[in-house]
């Protein structure tokens, strides 16, 4: 899976950036001696000076990281290593096969930026390093987040260095919520439900939605199912199986449907996120609450809401917990025929040096970080309406780290498994166990 931006980050914005996901491909490839399956070993980070002389090439996407971000990344690099860097903006249009092509060629970029659940698409075919050997030396004592690194773990190697992240916290219109006697943000689940009652019962227009929360938005949906403690797919032995069965899992789903009964209207329940806009929605005053990855589209809509919004992770079942969160990024990978690894090892360094994600990361680009330690030095610097997306990102959880995962986005039966409970076509337990069948095969499917 692909991460893509649909929204433009706006100078001096300290918003997240909405996601929106896409599929991408993968490549078989080695490092000059070969290697198959689990991708070449990565070399030892190169050291001061050991780049003198050299130029590394990196891959980044177009509209993901502003120029003043890159430069703080390669001016790192270059102070740690002596060596240039040959940055090249890639198009999202074909990006798939491009990767795919690149990594099979005996020259290709040394230093790739991937989305985080894509990593397994490429390092399944050999494509990429494995950088498992180095990451104390990356990580520097920091606790990477689950939902970036996950991903790039597979089989307990690794292949990437989270780079950056966005996800979803819970976004409020604070005058609607004071007018039915709301003033603070809940902190529990309970807390939450008894004031959506209250906004309920004073918002009685059959269109309206205390909480517009779209049948389709899968995204959403799976923090219920996290929340309760189960998961999309288990791994045994390289043998995956889908787990939306579980009783873990089928408590969370009913909870979920339940919720989105109760608060979201009914035409919410077979549609995603976009078909009706529920930005629109919200800034038209016909929602009260979303679940969303930013605020910008709200105020494109209708600018004069900026003081009007206000943000809290959504709470967990459990109380003094929120509810786990989907991330959606990038990591930056090492091509595995690359003949710079060491100097690609230490670029990936560069990028995820705390300092470097503190001031640049957060600090120009408004990311969330690559780990929670930064997350808690930077998070007193940026405005209130923003520190819900960086609290929530510190629980998240990774979507199953197998290539076949992209087959699941990409034909769209998530989104019309968590359909088909809101509308009630099919109960929890009838969903499950179609989609579970799906996981089975899908996940286990041999890699393109």
């Amino acid at each position: 899976m692909r991460i893509r931006r649909s929204a433009a980050r706006a100078a001096g914005s300290v918003l997240v950036p909405l996601l929106v996901l896409g599929a991408s491909a993968c490549s078989s490839s080695s490092s000059g001696s070969g290697g198959s399956g689990s991708g070449a070993q990565a070399a030892a980070v190169a050291g001061p000076g050991s780049g003198a002389g050299k130029t590394l090439t990196v891959w980044y996407m177009d509209g993901d990281l502003s120029d003043a971000v890159v430069k703080a990344i390669d001016d790192k690099f270059t102070a740690a290593t002596g060596a240039r860097v040959k940055v090249e903006i890639q198009q999202w249009d074909g990006i798939n096969t491009k990767i795919a092509t690149a990594l099979a060629q005996d020259d290709p970029p040394d230093v790739i930026e991937i989305g985080n659940t894509d990593v397994p698409l490429f390092a399944a075919s050999s494509g990429l390093s494995d950088i498992t050997s180095v990451l104390p030396q990356l990580q520097a004592g920091q606790h990477w987040l689950p939902g970036l690194a996950g991903p790039a773990t597979i089989d307990g190697h690794s292949y990437g260095a989270p780079l950056f992240a966005g996800n979803r916290a819970v976004i409020y219109n604070k005058k609607i919520w004071a007018d039915a006697g709301i003033t603070t943000a809940p902190t529990t689940f309970p807390q939450l439900t008894s004031d959506l009652d209250a906004i309920k019962a004073r918002n009685t227009a059959p269109d309206f939605s205390a909480f517009y929360f779209p049948g389709r938005y899968w995204y959403g949906a799976l923090q219920f199912v996290w929340d309760a403690g189960g998961q999309l797919a288990t791994d045994s032995g390289g043998k995956w199986s889908g787990a939306l069965a579980s009783p873990q899992a089928q408590q969370g789903l009913q909870a979920w449907k339940d919720f989105v009964g109760k608060y979201s209207s009914a035409a919410s329940q077979d549609v995603d996120t976009t078909a009706p806009d529920f930005n629109t929605l919200f800034a038209q005053g016909k929602t009260a609450t979303i679940l969303n990855s930013n605020i910008n589209k709200i105020l494109t809509v209708d600018p004069s809401l900026k003081d009007q919004i206000g943000t809290f992770p959504f709470p967990s079942a459990t109380d003094g917990k929120t509810q786990p969160v989907f991330l959606g990024g990038s990591d930056l990978v090492v091509a595995a025929k690359s003949k710079n690894q060491a100097l690609a090892l230490a670029y990936l360094k560069a990028a995820t040096d705390p300092t470097v994600q503190a001031s640049a990361i957060v600090g120009i680009d408004h990311w969330i970080p690559a780990s929670s330690e930064v997350i808690d030095q930077s998070i007193a610097g940026v405005p209130e309406v923003s520190k819900a997306f960086f609290t929530a990102a510190k629980n998240s959880v990774a979507t199953p780290a197998v290539a076949g995962w992209a087959t699941v986005e990409s034909d769209k039966s998530i989104n019309d498994f968590f359909a088909d409970i809101a509308t009630g076509r099919k109960s929890p337990a009838e969903a499950a166990k179609t989609l579970d069948a799906h996981l089975d095969q899908a996940l286990n499917a041999p890699a393109q």
